[in-house]
């Protein structure tokens, strides 16, 4: 039976992500195939609808926009933060990425855009946001009939 790929599938594959100028973000294509399973949040929705439809052996490229990938940059998610926020055995600079803590328990990415005496200028919008990118795919199994968590 040939399966094709639905909201509840495990799918087995090999994927790569690049910018439209041809740089490559991630791939792991040449290596181990990397699991997914549909609706849980792995990719991005763009990403997830880009693979519905799809067999196994089936590969497929497609550009998607910022709004199917990683949305746009929002000049919201900068914030000031305080020097002593930081680890003191981290000193912040810009360009480097930290992982913080939220309020909620959960990390999230953010890269020092400056640091103004004990004021750290931090944007929290996702690296990629903004970014078309160059999706590509290689499905190597589909799983329709795995158990619910």
């Amino acid at each position: 039976m040939n399966e094709s790929i639905n909201m509840h599938s495990q799918v087995l594959m090999h994927y790569s992500i690049s910018l439209t100028n041809g740089a490559e973000i991630e791939s792991n294509f040449g290596g181990e195939p990397v699991a997914v399973t549909m609706g849980r949040g792995q990719l991005t929705e763009g990403m997830e609808l880009a693979l519905f439809g799809l067999k196994e052996g089936d590969s497929q490229t497609l550009t998607l926009t910022p709004e199917q990938c990683f949305g746009y940059r929002d000049e919201a998610n900068i914030h000031n933060m305080s020097l002593a926020d930081f680890p003191s055995d981290l000193v912040p600079e810009p360009g480097l990425a930290f992982w913080f803590d939220t309020a909620d328990g959960d990390d999230l990415p953010g890269s020092v855009l400056s640091v103004k005496g004990d004021v750290v200028e931090v944007d929290f919008n996702h690296p990629l946001a903004g970014q078309s990118l160059v999706f590509s795919v290689e499905i190597v199994d589909i799983n329709n009939t795995h158990v619910e968590d």
